[in-house]
């Protein structure tokens, strides 16, 4: 089956709704997608038409989604997009859903700290007795051997 997959970068416009449902956990908010271009005649950047798109998050990822975005955050979100027309009290509507397959702060524009979430493992989520399994530490970059010699801070070079 064909799906129009995008990535949109935007704004979180409402704060998350997160539901547990019968299926698994679910969230959703608004995503404001707002394009800019350059005034030529003003000689200056200006906002052009906004666009608003309701992202529907499932799983793992509504949980992480809820708990990490607030409104005004930057984010970007690649998903399949779902445009619905309905006739509702007489009215036309149109909406522009996009089913998130991945969401994420948009770094271009400021800083996010990467916290790795818990895992459950299938059928033991909630189960009484069962040990989990013990966390793997990640792996420390920037730590030197031990015999190594301890390095005096160097000036930065300047590139000519």
């Amino acid at each position: 089956m064909n799906e129009t997959i995008i990535c949109a970068v935007g704004n979180v416009a409402t704060q998350p709704v997160y539901r547990e449902l019968a299926t698994g956990p679910s969230a959703r908010f608004r995503l404001a997608v707002t394009s800019r271009y350059l005034d030529r005649g003003k000689n200056e950047w200006t906002d052009g038409h906004t666009n608003f798109f309701t992202v529907w998050a499932n799983r793992q990822l509504a949980t992480n989604a809820a708990a990490s975005l607030n409104v005004g955050d930057p984010v970007v979100v690649q998903g399949r997009l779902k445009v619905r027309s309905d006739v509702r009290e007489g009215q036309s509507w149109t909406s522009a859903d996009i089913d998130a397959l991945a969401i994420g702060h948009d770094l271009a524009r400021g800083t996010s700290a990467f916290r790795r979430a818990a895992k459950q493992e299938a059928g033991t989520a909630g189960a009484a007795g069962t040990a989990a399994a013990p966390a793997r530490p990640e792996p420390d970059w920037e730590t030197p051997p031990v015999d190594a010699e301890p390095q005096q801070a160097q000036e930065p070079v300047p590139v000519t």
